[in-house]
């Protein structure tokens, strides 16, 4: 029996749901609560191991006040998920700071200036193996 590995794209939504989850300060027990779910069976929409129906997540998009397109913002393409060499997202909410700079991400109205953030950050990381 072969275990399935989560897809990227279904990691990066959960990775979302996780990231606006935590900028408002709700707890994955509160969350399921609302979606009437356990907190368990969230740990495992974040981390990507169960994928997201389209009504859940219509109805995590009312919970957590953000548009369904939200949750598919910078998700990989389809070259980028063929290729099968993404960093695993959570991982990098662990960084320390990281919260924070997606917060103050968030804040930002203007979608140039997000895209100006971002070439900022490239430009001052080392590149990537």
């Amino acid at each position: 029996m072969s275990v399935k590995n989560p897809s990227p794209v279904d990691r990066h939504v959960g990775t979302r749901v996780r990231m606006r989850r935590m900028m408002l300060g709700i707890s994955q027990e509160k969350l399921g609560e609302r979606l009437g779910l356990t907190f368990q069976q969230v740990q495992k929409y974040e981390k990507g191991v169960n994928r997201i129906g389209a009504s859940r997540l219509m109805q995590m998009s009312g919970i957590l006040g953000v548009p369904v397109s939200f949750f598919f913002e910078d998700a990989p393409s389809v070259a980028e998920v063929s290729d099968d060499k993404l960093p695993t997202p959570g991982a990098l909410l662990v960084v320390p700071g990281a919260i924070q700079l997606l917060q103050a991400y968030a804040r930002i109205e203007d979608p140039a200036l997000r895209r100006s953030l971002v070439h900022i950050a490239e430009g001052l990381a080392p590149a990537a193996n």
